[in-house]
């Protein structure tokens, strides 16, 4: 539930200032890629610290070196993280997030089935709930610069 918190904490408060006449805030493109960098910045430490063992826990068993694999992701997740910030990366790190996403969905479904997270917002229903909103936020930012003619892509706003 924290990754949820923390992406929309994060994207309305850069919202919220420039709503309220903070311009030198750029425009809803850039909060949604602060919220998303934001939230897989925890999420990738936390592959290294805190809940590691509950992350290797949740890989199926059919994957082998779990360890490894939550080594990987954290690493990626952070990659990604750093990615969506810079603007000439962030279509190429926000559709990378959400192929990670997409993978890593089994794991989810893996650990909510096999009770290994007793919280509510673990069960299988929220998980996948939780997951939606992280996909639409990462195909947002891919559909964002999708749409934008090539020679407006360097303005910061965007």
């Amino acid at each position: 539930m924290a990754p949820l918190v923390i992406l929309v904490l994060v994207t309305l408060a850069l919202v919220g200032l420039r709503a309220v006449g903070v311009t030198r805030v750029p425009a809803w493109p850039f909060a949604v890629r602060c919220g998303v960098a934001a939230m897989f910045v925890a999420t990738g430490v936390a592959h290294f610290a805190g809940l590691r063992e509950e992350l290797i826990a949740m890989v199926p068993p059919a994957v082998p070196a779990p360890g490894l694999v939550i080594t990987v992701t954290g690493v990626l997740e952070l990659a990604g993280a750093a990615g969506v910030l810079w603007r000439r990366t962030a279509p190429w790190a926000a559709a990378g997030l959400t192929a990670m996403l997409v993978g890593m969905f089994p794991a989810n479904v893996y650990a909510a089935r096999q009770g290994i997270s007793p919280s509510f917002g673990d069960a299988l229903v929220p998980r996948t709930l939780m997951q939606l909103v992280f996909l639409a936020a990462t195909v947002s930012i891919v559909a964002h610069y999708a749409r934008r003619p090539r020679e407006s892509r360097g303005n910061v706003s965007r």
